[in-house]
């Protein structure tokens, strides 16, 4: 695997001036290309009780830093009340395929014993502006076999196969007295991207006992590989960005060193994750979260040779 240079270019949005559903954050961006340079950027701010919902804006690649537009009303709103998203639905991918665009979603739900608990809902949207639940229920949900909790996921159909990297938390134990998460990414398949055949394959697992979190896969296919990249944490650290490659999909290998660090000042200084790269006219884009998950806002920055 070859070095990677990333250029930071500086951040495009923060919610600097909180209302209603845009109180605080702008996390897990997300971008859709809507012709000639302009792009929409889903992400997920929070409302002043802390639920999640998706919003966009618009911006023109060429002066990424500049937002042309932003949404009114959000895309997705918290879930009916005992709904698996009752707490939140933050946007993770956007899979365009036909006339349909498929919005993979993270459904919250807050617990007793842990702090809370996700799963993989699904919006679809076709022949309008408007997605709509596709159920009231999550597509991918814990199981026998996976008890806790699935989230973010990177979806791609290639050659009648629906591909899905997803998060899986294999448990819950205690810091500090506290209860904390550990999960990495698994993989599944589907035949149409609602109905998912699970084997537990994990994808990109644990480098040691000390790894907590390994999130948000963001993947391309290019010149016959896979390529992916991800946010990644140890105890008591904070996120960096990593990266890995596969010949299959399935099996990856993974670069042991980060790609993408804190700055050495400014929004974000502590921490960088939740990538999402994109390909415009033969240059590959990162958008990326900073510091506090998304509170500090998100970044964009352009891979140099």
């Amino acid at each position: 695997m070859s070095t990677q240079n990333w250029q930071k270019l500086g951040r495009i949005y923060n919610t600097e001036t909180p209302n209603n559903h845009l109180y605080s954050h702008a996390s897990v961006p997300t971008a859709e290309y809507l012709g000639k340079d302009i792009y929409k950027i889903y992400f997920s701010s929070r409302d002043k009780e802390d639920r999640s919902f998706t919003n966009f804006l618009t911006i023109d690649i060429t002066d990424p830093l500049k937002v042309l537009s932003i949404s009114q009303e959000p895309v997705l709103s918290p879930g009916k009340l005992g709904a698996f998203d009752d707490s939140g639905a933050m946007a993770s991918w956007l899979t365009k395929e036909g006339e349909k665009n498929y919005l993979y979603y993270i459904g919250w739900n807050l617990g007793q014993t842990v702090p809370f608990r996700n799963s993989i809902g699904l919006a679809i949207r076709s022949n309008s502006n408007k997605f709509s639940r596709y159920a009231e229920g999550p597509i991918v949900d814990r199981s026998a076999h996976e008890p806790h909790f699935c989230a973010s996921c990177c979806v791609i159909p290639m050659n009648n196969i629906w591909h899905m990297w997803y998060l899986s938390c294999t448990e819950w134990r205690f810091n500090n007295e506290r209860p904390e998460h550990r999960y990495h990414i698994k993989y599944a398949e589907s035949e149409d991207g609602i109905v998912w055949n699970r084997k537990g394959l994990v994808a990109i697992d644990y480098l040691n006992e000390n790894e907590i979190a390994i999130s948000r896969p963001s993947v391309l296919y290019e010149n016959d590989t896979w390529k992916m990249w991800f946010s990644y944490r140890s105890v008591n650290s904070t996120y960096r960005i990593g990266y890995a490659e596969s010949n299959d999909a399935k099996n990856w290998v993974r670069e042991p060193s980060s790609v993408l660090s804190p700055s050495d000042c400014g929004w974000d200084a502590d921490m960088v994750e939740y990538p999402f790269v994109f390909v415009h006219k033969g240059a590959k884009y990162m958008l990326y979260n900073g510091n506090d998950y998304g509170r500090s806002g998100f970044g964009i920055a352009v891979l140099t040779e």
